[in-house]
């Protein structure tokens, strides 16, 4: 799920497609493919790996014509390979398709077209809208889109062409970005505007629910039913370099914002269409598989060591199995109780962690069941362990972890409700709480970004310090080393984390007047004790920023200041409750004047030990 170009007008099309295809380059991809219509038929060149190796087809197999639809796939469905890279058509080569999202019901409609007869070549979700084109098709294709749309249950952003009419491309999205660039006889679609730039300025921003139907000379946009819609044509004012990032100053805060859509593609098909449970096709585990587990190791680096504590609440608190949580890189090097009733969860961002990966293999070798939750499909760690539950982030661009973070905690908690009720340890009116709580993270944390000036404003404390602690409980004291992470990582502040009750055992010597604390006060059952903790420092004169559900009333009387987030579960908020931290160190370390997005010393791959 990456870059998506489309082009009609006078000019070849494949010399707009590549180009606008490497515009995009910035966002990570796995594969790539254009297709492109001329005398009566459709022209498909994809192959796996980086756009140069498209670039060598294509030279060597050239594609001619004027109209056209390209892709670079971030793989999802399916490992990266020339047949699972976009585009996909039907059989017969009269449609043809780029998608963006996920297809949640795939399954249930790929089975429909297979007892019809249709055959699929690719792994992918995306596949079965091509097939769904030439299922329905009853002659006029921008019905047939509006129908095969009617059809589709998750996120998208779809680019349709068929040699029935070739005169024209659609394309729709939901929860996806989709622009039409607007030209003089030609018109431009893409997924991102830096595709186009060197082409207009003049563009349609795409809003759910609408489609497009692009001809050379003429663009229309009407609702799902056919309706017109009224578009006020965008003039983009941005530098090419802006562009990539959306618009905004840095990819890490492109990357905070996007968190509401990462969550949401992450939870996916993962939760029954009534919201009431969760549904791990990818693992299909029976009682048995969970019941026959004597203990979970979770081993990770980083940010995604920091997943995996929070992982050891939900676990053992929903499913009642005993969890140890390790450093992948400290694994190995302590003869490890490790047996063939241990599952050994591994995660890691871009599944190429090596010490990670190396802890896997030891875990193996010991004979433990391995499941990996990573964003990178087809990554080494998805390919060595024994099962692989990916997050749906997309790619991250910025050394600093945001949403990768965000949604590792999303898939862990699914696992655990899913392990929890096949176990027998959670209520069905349990899960189905947690899950209507959970399902509305992707909205109501955008209210934590309307609040987005006043953490800004919250710099100022910061002028002039070198030393930042962050305390909390429960599930409050991994986030809270998550936060003390962030900061120090991009802004270069000394930050420590602390467990609120350890504050006496000798961290309280470093409290002293102006030091600022970052109390994470969102857990309800422990918010009386981390009160307590709030006072002892505050009486030692440190200054206090407190991060606390919203309609608390009691933390707000201990701090100086406060940060509050969407109420909600004590399981979902510290999803919710990272965010406000992400921003706090992200407007830090701008302030500061550094390089936010390549933080001195680190590097997005750790791919040495």
């Amino acid at each position: 799920m990456c870059g998506i170009v489309g082009y009609i007008g006078g000019r070849e099309a494949a010399d707009f497609l590549m180009d606008g295809l490497t515009k995009l380059e910035y966002r990570g991809y796995d594969s790539a493919g254009i297709a492109v219509y001329h005398d009566g038929a459709i022209a498909v060149r994809k192959k796996k790996g980086r756009l140069v190796n498209l670039a060598e087809e294509v030279k060597v197999h050239p594609v001619v014509g004027t109209i056209g639809i390209g892709h670079t796939r971030w793989a999802t469905h399916g490992g990266p390979s020339d047949l699972n890279a976009h585009p996909h058509t039907d059989e017969a080569g009269n449609f043809a398709i780029v998608h963006n999202g996920i297809i949640e019901n795939y399954m249930e409609l790929k089975e429909e077209l297979l007892e019809k007869g249709y055959r699929f070549k690719s792994e992918t979700d995306s596949e079965v809208v091509a097939h769904l084109c030439a299922d329905m098709y009853d002659g006029d294709f921008t019905r047939t889109v509006q129908r095969v749309l009617a059809r589709l249950r998750g996120s998208y952003s779809l680019v349709f062409m068929s040699r029935f009419e070739p005169d024209k491309i659609i394309c729709s999205k939901k929860d996806n970005p989709l622009i039409v660039g607007l030209g003089e006889g030609e018109n431009y679609i893409a997924s991102d505007i830096p595709a186009i730039l060197s082409y207009t300025r003049k563009t349609y921003i795409m809003n759910d629910g609408e489609i497009a139907i692009v001809k050379k000379d003429n663009v229309w946009v009407t609702d799902l039913e056919g309706n017109p819609i009224s578009k006020k044509v965008f003039e983009v004012n941005w530098d090419a370099e802006a562009a990539e990032k959306g618009g905004y100053e840095h990819f890490m805060l492109k990357e905070i914002y996007e968190q509401p859509k990462a969550i949401k593609d992450t939870m996916g098909c993962r939760i029954s269409e009534d919201g009431s449970h969760v549904q791990f096709e990818e693992l299909n585990w029976t009682t048995e598989d969970v019941t026959s587990i004597g203990k979970i190791m979770i081993t990770a680096c980083g940010t995604a060591y920091h997943a995996g504590l929070l992982a050891k609440y939900f676990i053992e608190k929903l499913a009642r199995i005993p969890v140890e949580v390790d450093i992948a890189s400290e694994y190995r090097y302590r003869n490890p109780l490790t047996d063939s009733k241990t599952l050994c969860i591994v995660i890691s961002q871009s599944g190429e962690t090596i010490d990670t990966l190396a802890a896997l293999k030891e875990a193996k070798r010991l004979g433990a069941r391995s499941l990996a939750i990573t964003n990178v499909v087809g990554s080494s760690i998805s390919r060595e362990a024994d099962q692989v539950a990916y997050t749906w982030a997309g790619p991250e661009i910025a050394v600093a972890s945001t949403k990768a973070y965000t949604t590792q905690l999303v898939t862990l908690l699914l696992l655990a409700l899913y392990m929890g009720r096949l176990n027998g340890t959670l209520t069905a009116d349990e899960e189905s709480r947690i899950l209507h709580d959970l399902t509305a993270v992707p909205d109501v944390c955008r209210k934590i970004f309307d609040c987005a000036d006043e953490i800004k404003a919250m710099c100022s404390s910061f002028e002039g310090k070198e030393d930042v602690f962050f305390i909390g409980r429960s599930m409050d004291y991994g986030l809270a080393m998550e936060g003390a992470l962030k900061l120090k990582e991009i802004s270069y502040i000394h930050a420590e984390s602390y467990a609120g009750g350890e504050l006496k055992h000798g961290t309280l010597s470093l409290i002293e007047e102006g030091v600022p604390v970052i109390a994470l006060a969102t857990q309800k059952d422990v918010e009386e004790k981390m009160i307590s903790n709030i006072k002892e420092v505050k009486a030692r004169d440190a200054y206090v920023i407190g991060v606390v559900q919203e309609g608390d009333t009691e933390v707000r009387k201990t701090v100086d200041t406060l940060i509050t987030v969407p109420a909600s579960d004590n399981f979902v908020v510290p999803i919710m409750a990272i965010i406000p931290l992400q921003l706090l160190s992200y407007y830090i370390a701008v302030s500061r004047g550094n390089d936010v997005d390549k933080p001195r010393n680190l590097a997005k791959s750790v791919t040495v030990e």
